[in-house]
């Protein structure tokens, strides 16, 4: 009996709710069901090799603290299997590890195994060595794939099996998911496709996991695995059977970067939208994609194109912090629903209509228990709507949510959780010495230059111009094409001092051009085209002239029909200007080379630094292309996040200690293109709805992990393709460096609702410090009519001037406070027949 009592014991501390028992997950109609239990789920996407193991539980517990209950994440075929048979579960790899952190946080697990999975990332997940084992074709019906695909898959299984993971194995995985949004490429495959979408079904299901199984995207999912839903809205979703459950696998709250493009935003007023509308309208899981997007640490990342930073304006920032006020509206919608939960799933909905574009979504089934959700579609014009004999205001584009069919707990489009100001704070790289005594004014820089063209033996030569991503097989980003012409003495161009064009077509991403070593030019395409044509005058000189072409690509296709046919490099070559016209190098005999010396030499590793002959200096050289920088530095103060800052340099790569920070290329976007200076939530978004950053570099800072640095002692290895100026990189640390409140009097607070036990149905301002910091300054504070944004606030005519007198007394000193908008703290007989609001600005410190 004691061995028994401390079993149950062991159960109830590793998991407040994952059972330590077998855990049976079915579904029907409505929902799944969990040990017999219905629920419904709120789900996070949280990549683990986006994001390190120091931060996973963290990142975990900040989801959990959001109001989640699921942590849902890829698996990553390429970054797992680096040669057939030859598996990687090591540091971000770790994918056992992920997992076990979200069973000890007491939370569910969905594994989308895949393994083809787009998600920008690199070749959308699947080993570039597949694409040349002989006659592969992916994601069809063709044999060596699915060879392939069932070995991985199985192996995932077994792993997951092994380590107990599987729910009825007492683990917190409930769902698993087979392909990945196949339903969009379909048509590109043929007869092929639909054999292929019932092979992987069947194939998945015989794993015989315990758990449903999902295919995304795909309306023709054969029984027993369900059809999810992906897109920005999907209320209007249906399965494609009246026995599955809808399941809403991805909702995008913001979007994705490329290199050189603007930056894209989705309001958190529309989030929350569509998040009320889908339960609203009968949904059982609904999952962010993402919810902390992370970063593409080193070579990564997909598209072509994606940034680096792959931040996705997610609830967590790619740095780990809560993306306020996002992070907190969403928190307050799950509160919401979690409040509606009962009534959601022991009742069949109404439909009523409450107008033209109003209506009403009622869950009574008769006795005490009820729920209602009214919302109001249009995207222009508030209306008051009368709902059980009640006036109610619903702004323009929101649901109110009524955990008890009387009392509004909730508007998606009413944001009353805090925000806060976030800012890079530089610190300048301090180089480390062994001693405090002897401490060094200046950083002492290690420099490396590699040559343009062919360093040690080449490659291979050919008369012809070869695909760049056949021929690297995505080894590396770089090729060089190499070649030579003869310029006679009686060029015209010579005499009159002019100079010739080289005119150049590549089927993608990028390019250099060196000239006898002197770098001529570069090209690039972009996001939405890789292709691309560079046109530059060159200098030649009478004889011969070395011609070295270095090619690039920016992470490779990740989607599409047949996408890993899709080709990179060179296809046209021309200078002209001579004087027999135009010479067409297209033919000539071109000599290649895989790769950058410094590369082949790990020198940005450890254990291969001492592979070259670094030349030291004080002062390194600037704007030189092809070059590697070498410094050894100090850990930042404090504990902040660590950010890179590249904006003085051009292109290239970066590590510390050898851990791969990434590619860093601080391109702008053109000023020319339109950008917006404020969001509005209203009405349907689409990416490019609402950009900002016009001119502007799409990204300046590089996510250094605080677990990569050591106290002294670091390693920071760049290399810089075009040229730039090493002595002014600087380390930023991300810093909260203000909080503020903007609540309304009519604004519903879940926390303060009548229908919670406690609940006073007054309005309040929460405040909240990062952990360890106290409010130690009130910089604004206006109870009446303010006016502007989180770190431009106004007093309107309207105005308390007792109010930053209030709001200290409540909160000066605390690492968190509320304030609420009483006659005791305010003079509420300001302004007669208005609605008040509190606008507050505090300092954490």
């Amino acid at each position: 009996m004691k061995i028994f009592f401390l079993f149950l014991l062991f159960c109830f501390f590793t998991s407040l709710f994952n059972s330590c028992f077998a855990g049976n997950v079915t579904y029907d109609r409505r929902s799944l069901i969990i040990d017999g239990q219905r629920k419904l789920l709120i789900s996070a996407a949280i990549h683990y090799p986006r994001s390190v193991p120091a931060m996973w539980p963290g990142l975990v517990q900040t989801a959990k603290e959001g109001g989640v209950d699921v942590i849902e994440s890829y698996v990553f075929w390429n970054g797992h299997e680096l040669s057939p048979g030859k598996y990687n579960f090591e540091g971000r790899y770790d994918l056992v590890k992920f997992v076990k952190i979200v069973q000890q946080a007491g939370m569910y697990m969905i594994l989308r195994i895949g393994p083809f999975v787009a998600a920008e990332w690199n070749f959308g997940g699947v080993p570039a060595w597949l694409h040349y084992v002989p006659g592969t074709v992916f994601r069809t019906d063709n044999e060596p794939f699915k060879y392939y695909m069932r070995n991985f898959t199985t192996f995932i299984v077994n792993l997951m099996k092994q380590e107990k993971l599987f729910a009825p194995q007492g683990g917190p995985i409930i769902l698993a998911q087979v392909e990945n949004e196949y339903g969009y490429y379909e048509k590109f495959y043929g007869e092929g496709a639909k054999r292929y979408v019932t092979w992987a079904a069947r194939m998945a299901v015989s794993q015989n996991i315990g758990v449903p199984w999902i295919m995304c995207q795909q309306d023709d999912a054969p029984d027993p695995v369900i059809n999810t839903c992906n897109s920005f809205y999907c209320d209007q979703f249906t399965p494609n059977s009246p026995n599955k459950p809808k399941i809403w696998t991805e909702n995008w709250p913001g979007w994705f970067k490329t290199f050189g493009a603007r930056d894209p935003h989705r309001p958190a007023e529309d989030v929350a939208f569509s998040v009320a509308r889908f339960f609203q309208k009968g949904g059982s899981v609904h999952n962010y994609y993402m919810y902390h997007g992370g970063t593409n640490f080193g070579r990564t990342s997909g598209g072509p194109f994606i940034t680096t930073s792959y931040d996705y304006e997610a609830p967590i920032d790619e740095y780990g912090l809560p993306r306020l006020p996002k992070w907190g509206h969403l928190k307050e919608l799950h509160k919401a629903i979690k409040l509606s939960e009962h009534a959601l799933l022991k009742s069949e909905p109404t439909t009523l209509s409450l107008g033209p574009s109003q209506e009403a979504d009622v869950y009574d089934d008769g006795s005490e228990v009820c729920a209602a959700f009214l919302a109001n579609l249009d995207d222009k014009t508030d209306k008051n709507v009368v709902f059980r004999n009640v006036s109610y205001h619903l702004p323009s584009w929101s649901v109110s949510i009524l955990p008890d069919c009387k009392n509004v707990v909730f508007n998606t489009a009413k944001i009353g959780s805090q925000a806060s100001l976030v800012e890079m704070m530089p610190e300048e790289l301090t180089p480390s010495v062994t001693s405090p005594s002897k401490r060094l004014k200046a950083l002492k820089w290690d420099v490396f230059v590699e040559n343009a063209g062919i360093w040690g033996v080449a490659d291979f030569a050919k008369n012809d111009f070869v695909d760049h991503i056949n021929t690297t097989k995505d080894t590396t980003d770089y090729l060089w094409y190499t070649t030579s012409i003869i310029v006679g003495e009686n060029e015209e161009f010579l005499k009159k001092a002019s100079h010739p064009l080289l005119l150049i077509e590549s089927k993608g991403h990028a390019l250099h051009a060196f000239v006898n070593q002197e770098r001529q030019g570069s090209a690039s395409g972009n996001g939405s085209h890789s292709p691309f044509k560079f046109e530059s005058p060159i200098s030649l000189k009478a004889g011969k002239n070395e011609i070295a072409l270095l090619s690039m690509t920016v992470g490779l296709q990740n989607a599409g029909g047949l996408y890993e046919w899709v080709g990179a490099g060179l296809t046209s070559v021309k200078i002209e200007g001579l004087n027999n016209g135009t010479m067409d190098l297209s033919m000539s005999r071109w000599t290649y080379k895989i790769g950058l010396q410094g590369e082949h030499l790990s020198i940005y590793k450890p254990d291969g630094l001492n592979s070259i002959n670094w030349v030291s200096t004080s002062e390194p050289p600037k704007n030189q292309p092809l070059t590697w920088y070498k410094v050894v530095v100090d850990s930042p103060s404090g504990n902040e996040p660590v950010g890179l800052d590249m904006i003085h340099m051009g292109k290239g790569l970066a590590w510390l200690n050898g851990e791969e920070i990434g590619r860093y290329w601080p391109i702008k976007s053109s000023e020319h293109e339109k950008c917006v200076e404020e969001c509005d939530y209203r009405g349907k978004f689409f990416p490019d709805k609402c950009l900002t950053g016009c001119g502007e570099p799409t990204q300046r800072w590089y996510h250094v992990p605080r677990s990569w640095f050591k106290p002294s002692g670091n390693i920071l290895v760049i290399f810089e393709e075009k040229g730039g100026d090493p002595t002014k990189i600087t380390f930023s640390k991300r810093k909260i460096s203000g909080l503020c409140s903007l609540i309304a009097e009519d604004f519903p607070m879940v926390d303060q609702a009548p229908v919670r036990k406690g609940g006073s149905g007054k309005s309040a301002a929460h405040l909240k410090c990062p952990k360890n910091t106290l409010i130690s300054n009130v910089k604004f504070a206006s109870f009446g009519n303010p006016t502007g944004k989180c770190g431009s606030y106004s007093m309107g005519k309207c105005h308390d001037p007792n109010s930053t007198l209030a709001v200290e007394k409540v909160c000066l000193g605390k690492n968190e406070c509320a304030i609420e908008l009483t006659e005791e703290n305010f003079d509420k007989g300001l302004c007669p027949g208005t609605t008040k609001r509190l606008a507050i600005e505090a300092v954490c410190s």
